[in-house]
């Protein structure tokens, strides 16, 4: 679909309002359940924007690593089984590599303020 604004433009500029113009007016118990709802328009927005790209690079380090074809849940049920059998462990070339940048792909959605994902950003950088 090409309409405009996109999904990842709607859920911001609804996290946005309710931030800067809802929140300054709210307090108690009720000012924390708009701060929960407003995280959870700010990771949906960041699942959107991300999720697309990091699944496909996810799923080109696993198709490499396991020599085989599929979707994300597929291939990452391929690999579980794998591990859980002995026959793929952290002395694979290339797992430890995949399953890095899998969870800092996954932070980068879930928790991209999570002070030990920032540092890790900063030695990349």
């Amino acid at each position: 679909m090409q309409d405009e604004p996109t999904p990842p433009e709607l859920t911001k500029s609804v996290a946005d309002f309710l931030r800067n113009d809802i929140a300054p007016l709210i307090s108690g118990h009720q000012a924390f359940k708009l701060r929960v709802a407003i995280n959870m328009l700010d990771l949906v927005t960041r699942q959107l924007t991300l999720e697309e790209g990091s699944d496909a690079a996810e799923v080109t380090r696993l198709r490499a690593l396991l020599g085989t074809d599929g979707s994300v849940t597929e291939l990452n049920r391929v690999l579980s089984e794998r591990i859980a059998k002995g026959e793929i462990d952290l002395a694979t070339p290339g797992l430890a590599e995949h399953l890095w940048q899998t969870t800092m792909d996954k932070l980068a959605i879930d928790q991209p303020n999570y002070a030990s994902y920032k540092r890790e950003l900063s030695r990349d950088g």
